[in-house]
């Protein structure tokens, strides 16, 4: 019975703690004062565990606060230089990885463009070899280290850290958890790239002030990470997302998952590309050219130049997008999309187009009431996302 006591008493102290240490995080700088009416946690109890968070150097005390009469109260804040994260955004053409502070801030960063050709091996040597040569770089700030999150295209089981299939990347069943374990003998979370940018806006972007929201991760495909009540849904298969797959076409172009007509052969950055490129060789007029196969990158620039061809290939991007998007809208009614992705930095010649079709296509006025921004992480938003995938363990409420 005393041991079943011990227990309880750690595990409220566990919660206490981490209360604590996620209102510092929420509100950026609080008193201790604040953080008892903020948590209905006793006054001994917050200055007992603050006590240990400082001494953990975890938080810190700041520049005293705004006084109502009295002493001005000392506020806290989370010592972002405390704890460093290592996140790895897995692409189909390039890798990133980021050295990141507690507030998701990126450090250092490298790009590594992805092999040509890869297989299960392979692929886990280029991965070690290029994370291990990262940590190597980071000097002293290597032994602060307190996790790794990787974000990968494709299927992503969380809960074993491993590959399921990358489709584009033509590899499956990959223990990408298990490699980075052994290379860096660090925590490591996995995730699907799409779900991870979701975490990143969830925490650091759009969604910051929204319990529920869909997540679009637009590149070489489109994936989806959907927000529910605050947490993010995976399915019962970490299936859910999987938005690019959605078919919009029953004859349309064939997709890398070996379907026709998926929502990504219309509307990803791989689709623009090879759009753009039959337009210019039937002679539609541009300042680019078939020969080069300008990609989304090239067709934004030529837009913003006032190329018209490149704007028309924008806003048919966007049609299919919003198609995609009523669906969704018709079936989750999230109260906010976020558009994410090397493709949404194009957002504001899609989202004319994207909410012109929601609008039309709607079932009724509510479900036209759905808010489509685009990210403000930018091409940084999974592996922000990354990161976040650490500081939300070290930042977990226990069950």
């Amino acid at each position: 019975m005393a041991s079943q006591h011990t227990g309880s008493f750690h595990m409220m102290k566990s919660l206490n703690r981490s209360l604590i240490l996620n209102t510092i995080r929420q509100n950026g700088a609080i008193s201790r004062s604040e953080i008892a009416k903020a948590t209905k946690l006793t006054p001994p109890t917050v200055t007992n565990l603050v006590n240990e968070l400082l001494e953990e150097n975890l938080v810190y005390e700041s520049s005293a606060g705004e006084s109502k009469g009295g002493r001005k109260p000392i506020l806290l804040k989370i010592k972002s230089d405390s704890r460093f994260i290592i996140g790895i955004d897995i692409g189909v053409r390039k890798m990133r990885i980021a050295l990141s502070d507690m507030d998701a801030r990126l450090l250092k960063q490298e790009l590594i463009p992805m092999p040509g050709s890869l297989t299960k091996t392979t692929f886990l040597e280029f991965l070690q070899h290029h994370v291990g040569t990262f940590m190597r770089s980071i000097d002293e700030r290597r032994e602060k280290l307190i996790g790794i999150g990787a974000a990968m295209h494709g299927i992503v089981d969380h809960r074993t850290g491993n590959s399921i299939h990358a489709p584009t990347l033509g590899i499956r069943n990959i223990p990408v958890k298990e490699a980075l374990e052994e290379v860096s003998g660090l925590p490591v979370r996995v995730e699907n790239d799409a779900k991870a940018m979701a975490l990143g806006e969830k925490w650091f972007g759009a969604g910051r002030n929204v319990d529920s929201f869909l997540c679009l991760n637009i590149g070489e495909g489109i994936g989806a990470g959907l927000v529910i009540d605050n947490t993010l849904f995976h399915g019962h298969n970490s299936l859910a997302g999987e938005i690019g797959h959605m078919m919009i076409e029953k004859d349309g172009p064939v997709c890398s998952c070996g379907r026709s007509g998926c929502l990504q052969t219309f509307a990803s950055g791989e689709a623009m590309r090879r759009r753009m490129k039959a337009k210019l060789e039937t002679g539609a007029a541009s300042s680019l050219k078939a020969a080069d196969s300008p990609d989304g990158a090239a067709i934004f620039e030529a837009a913003e130049k006032g190329d018209e061809l490149s704007r028309e290939v924008l806003s048919e991007t966007g049609d299919y997008l919003g198609t995609g998007l009523v669906n969704a809208v018709h079936f989750i009614n999230p109260p906010l999309i976020i558009l994410g992705g090397g493709v949404a930095k194009a957002g504001k010649y899609l989202l004319p187009s994207i909410k012109k079709v929601m609008k039309d296509r709607a079932l009724s006025e509510e479900a036209g009431e759905t808010e489509v921004e685009v990210s403000y992480l930018g091409e940084e938003g999974s592996l922000i996302g990354a990161c976040t995938l650490i500081l939300a363990e070290l930042f977990e409420i226990p069950d």
